[in-house]
């Protein structure tokens, strides 16, 4: 699990430490329109988010479980021709979402003109992404997250750099529309997809020879027909669906209440709404999403891992491994949501410039940043141990409590509403799902419990270390300047992160944790 979490959290870090770090000069080229065009690319990514889950339909994470199923009872064979026969069928859901989004945009956009080509735009990589998506699917099935880690890092790099590069000619050479310049970013999606798909592509081939002598050593012992398999993937990848969806759906609820709650409540015009639009659903969440996109690579490294225990019949395995990744989030989350509320008016500075709502904002963001990459292990290993109704119906409940309390909390919190309505949501969720592991499975929550309760003074002394460097930093540092922010920002993370790292170290709970490799770290930082 740790070795696969490594891959798939250092390439999902770096893709969105990347999709955050290009922000810099993209905001910066847009000049006095660069909140309509951030709320402008977020709308529109939004909605191009839940089209292309509904595209993915779930199935890469179904092939991943499957064939992680298959490959443990040595039935290899049946493993790749589900991956042969899934990807026709991949083809076929991604070029129908595409035809669905492009002239189904005048009817979702709002009555916005300018987001009719932003979705078309991005209707183009719905074509791609769908194939690239199953093909990490069938490689993680193997529990190889290499190549997944490595597309997804190549994929970005590909779409960031024809995003900057055609937004600096159209805003800064020949001084075009804001909103020519947010179609050309969105488009950059599908630039991106097509590097991502070149890089498993490659690496199949080169792992080819390998995963034939495996089938040719298959088993054969189970007769299954291709239509069976397609309709097994299908099932299993219904709610892979629902749960990848969830946070999208969150989105979506906060895009098209939004504007209509504050129009209702406010007397604030459209462009000042949109302006506080961009400042939670994009600046904010643009950042937030690097720390949950730690939880995401968990959550997708334990799918496989308990699927083949669950095979196996192996209860004390699994319980080993949701108690395992329960304590791996804890680790990592709980100092990065932590860390990130405490340094939020210098990261936010580097990134946007200063901004004093936004600025608040994104501190209140971090800590929403906890329930929601909870929900997404804990629905995981509900998934991994096929509790997938289950998943389901927790989903849907905190999705209830979220659009009840929606409206409300919007009218008395502007744009701190959307926010606190999806963490009490997210939160029920995550409180009924707990309930279900302690009430079905033999897990140690007493153990848990005490990994809590340390890890989170620890986050709590790092929190007051790194925010007493940021407050002494607005002293001595001009806090407008991005230069001056960014010495703070790095001194801030290394008096923090040291203090959180020595009393991991020094209380011994990183070795129960992560093991005896943190060894060497202790005494390379001579921690006795």
């Amino acid at each position: 699990m740790l070795r696969g979490s490594a891959w798939m959290t250092l390439g999902s870090i770096f893709s969105r430490i990347l999709g955050a770090l290009y922000i810099i000069p993209w905001y910066g080229w847009f000049g006095a329109d660069k909140l309509q065009a951030n709320a402008l690319y977020t709308k529109g990514y939004t909605v191009y988010s839940m089209f292309l889950m509904i595209a993915i339909s779930g199935i890469p994470s179904a092939v991943a479980k499957q064939v992680s199923h298959y490959n443990a009872q040595n039935e290899y064979a049946i493993g790749l021709r589900l991956f042969k026969r899934s990807l026709l069928l991949m083809i076929i859901i991604g070029i129908t979402s595409m035809v669905v989004m492009w002239f189904g945009a005048p009817l979702i956009s709002q009555g916005d003109t300018n987001l009719v080509p932003v979705y078309r735009s991005l209707s183009i990589a719905l074509i791609i992404i769908p194939v690239m998506s199953l093909t990490r699917g069938f490689f993680q099935g193997y529990q190889d997250m290499f190549p997944s880690a490595m597309s997804q890092l190549l994929e970005q790099i590909v779409r960031i750099i024809y995003m900057l590069a055609a937004t600096f000619f159209i805003m800064r050479v020949v001084k075009g529309s804001y909103v020519t310049g947010v179609v050309h970013s969105t488009f950059a999606a599908f630039v991106g997809s097509l590097g991502g798909l070149l890089i498993l592509i490659l690496y199949y081939f080169r792992k080819k020879e390998h995963m034939d002598q495996l089938v040719l050593q298959s088993a054969n012992k189970l007769k299954i027909s291709d239509r069976y398999i397609i309709k097994e993937v299908l099932y299993e990848s219904i709610p892979f669906i629902i749960i990848g969806v969830s946070t999208t759906i969150y989105n979506v609820i906060d895009q098209f209440s939004f504007q209509a709650v504050m129009q209702h409540f406010s007397e604030l015009s459209v462009r000042q709404i949109n302006d506080w639009f961009a400042l939670f659903a994009g600046n904010a969440n643009k950042l937030i999403m690097i720390t949950i996109s730690l939880a995401s690579a968990m959550s997708i490294t334990v799918i496989p891992l308990l699927s083949e225990a669950y095979t196996k019949k192996d209860r004390k395995q699994i319980a080993t491994q949701i108690n395992d990744a329960l304590e791996l989030f804890l680790i990592v989350m709980l100092p990065c949501s932590l860390g990130m509320a405490a340094v939020a008016k210098p990261l936010y500075v580097i990134f946007y410039t200063y901004d004093y709502t936004g600025i608040f904002i994104l501190s209140f963001a971090s800590y929403i940043a906890l329930p929601i990459g909870l929900f997404m292990v804990l629905s995981s290993l509900l998934q991994g141990v096929y509790r997938n109704k289950i998943a389901i119906k927790y989903f849907a409940i905190g999705l209830i409590v979220k659009a009840i309390i929606q409206v409300p909390l919007i009218a008395l919190l502007q744009g701190f509403g959307p926010l606190l309505a999806t963490g009490i949501g997210m939160m029920v969720s995550n409180v009924l799902m707990l309930r279900f592991f302690y009430l079905h499975f033999e897990m140690d929550f007493q153990r848990i419990i005490r990994r809590f309760d340390g890890l989170l003074f620890f986050s709590l002394l790092m929190f007051v270390a790194a925010f007493a460097v940021v407050q002494l930093g607005d002293i001595f540092f001009n806090q407008y300047s991005r230069v001056q922010s960014l010495i703070v920002l790095i001194l801030a993370v290394m008096v923090g992160g040291y203090v959180y790292l020595y009393l991991c170290l020094k209380t011994r709970i990183a070795d129960k944790i992560l093991g005896k490799r943190v060894e060497s770290l202790r005494r390379f930082l001579r921690i006795k």
